[in-house]
């Protein structure tokens, strides 16, 4: 396959301005394309079937989607109402990540303070590469954080690895660039640390295995990929010595919501002293939402996702069914890990504790809002 670098970014506008172009993740890491989304329609299917997936960047593709909105509401008898639906649509696409509502709220505002079609298109597009800039800095920033925390680590066992498991991917594929778990161990690689990484393989779509190990290889880090019930054993013989995961979710007091199994891991390094971070930039806070088990809608994916793995047969991608063709499967594509079970949240505006009081101090600004 083409080999690409953590410079790739995957989402970009072609020359022409009016077609955002993906990389197509489904296909990872053993088939590189790219899928050309030109309308609505073309965007939310990408973000429903998981071409683009991770809270940041369905941020970013809905904030796009909006821009092609515009682009295609020249046409329409009443614009405003079109956009509204289209932006609300937009937003059903998946339900968990939160940042996929902030994005098209942000750009449907920015587009709503502009009158003639064009000054319209200008404010959408400023705004969507707006919103993609300022996620690269965010991950940058907590890129930076987190790696005094591994170098906190790191000072506690002189000449060692260090051991960071991780789930799921949030990598710069999630996340545009750099990306927010990954962010601060490719931090500590860039500066000659000794860093390697446990890839549970988080069924039931792998991102571990595909994604976070692709992305890892590329970009020269040590890891080794395991089965996602490895970790609790990695962590009773001190072979974890911190947890990194993402979120798509997170209340206002600390809970969050990752991909199935994290709150799993949760227990596990609570049961173990194992420090457990989650990465996570201000964009997928749920500014308005305390009790994550209560408030946060977990997706129910298609249960084929469950029946059937993916993989590499003879150079083709090939589909095999593992459990009986008549048995049922479910599919809940997250759970959500209460603060009491968190460490710390590593954001780009420094890391504090999982809980409402620390989360202020780091965002003043949302609470004097609080609803």
């Amino acid at each position: 396959m083409e080999t690409i670098t953590t410079h790739q970014r995957p989402i970009w506008l072609n020359p022409s301005g009016n077609i955002v172009q993906v990389i197509d993740q489904r296909l990872l890491p053993h088939q590189y394309a790219v899928l050309s989304l030109e309308t609505v329609d073309d965007v939310i299917a990408a973000i429903r079937d998981m071409v683009v997936r991770g809270a940041p960047l369905i941020g970013v593709t809905a904030a796009y989607g909006v821009y092609l909105a515009v682009l295609n509401s020249r046409k329409q008898s009443c614009p405003d109402s079109y956009l509204d639906a289209e932006c609300q649509r937009l937003i059903s696409a998946r339900p968990t990540a939160v940042n996929l509502s902030w994005a098209v709220k942000q750009v449907r505002r920015r587009v709503g303070e502009a009158a003639a079609y064009d000054d319209r298109v200008k404010a959408a597009m400023d705004e969507a590469e707006r919103i993609t800039q300022a996620e690269v800095e965010n991950c940058r920033q907590i890129g930076l954080h987190g790696l005094s925390i591994i170098q906190e680590i790191a000072g506690k066992k002189p000449g060692q690895t260090v051991n960071i498991l991780t789930h799921c991917n949030a990598g710069w594929l999630a996340c545009v660039e750099y990306g927010t778990a990954t962010a601060p161990i490719y931090a500590a690689a860039s500066r000659g640390m000794d860093i390697h990484v446990w890839v549970d393989e988080t069924r039931p779509l792998n991102q571990g295995a595909r994604l976070t190990a692709w992305e890892l290889g590329q970009g020269g880090v040590r890891h080794t990929v395991i089965t996602d019930n490895a970790g609790g054993h990695l962590m009773q013989h001190g072979l974890v010595d911190m947890v990194i995961v993402g979120s798509d979710r997170a209340t206002r007091t600390g809970d969050i919501a990752n991909k199935i199994g994290t709150y799993l891991k949760a227990l596990a390094a609570k049961d173990n002293h194992v420090p457990f971070y989650v990465a996570l930039p201000s964009s997928t806070f749920d500014w308005e939402l305390s009790d994550g088990v209560a408030g946060i809608p977990i997706e129910e994916r298609e249960p084929d996702e469950v029946r059937y793995v993916q993989g590499a047969s003879d150079n083709a991608i090939v589909r095999v069914l593992v459990p009986p063709a008549k048995s049922p499967a479910a599919n809940f594509a997250f759970d959500v890990t209460p603060a009491r079970l968190i460490t710390g949240l590593i954001t780009e505006n420094g890391v504090c504790r999982a809980d409402e009081t620390d989360i202020c101090r780091l965002f003043p600004e949302k609470f004097r809002e609080k609803p």
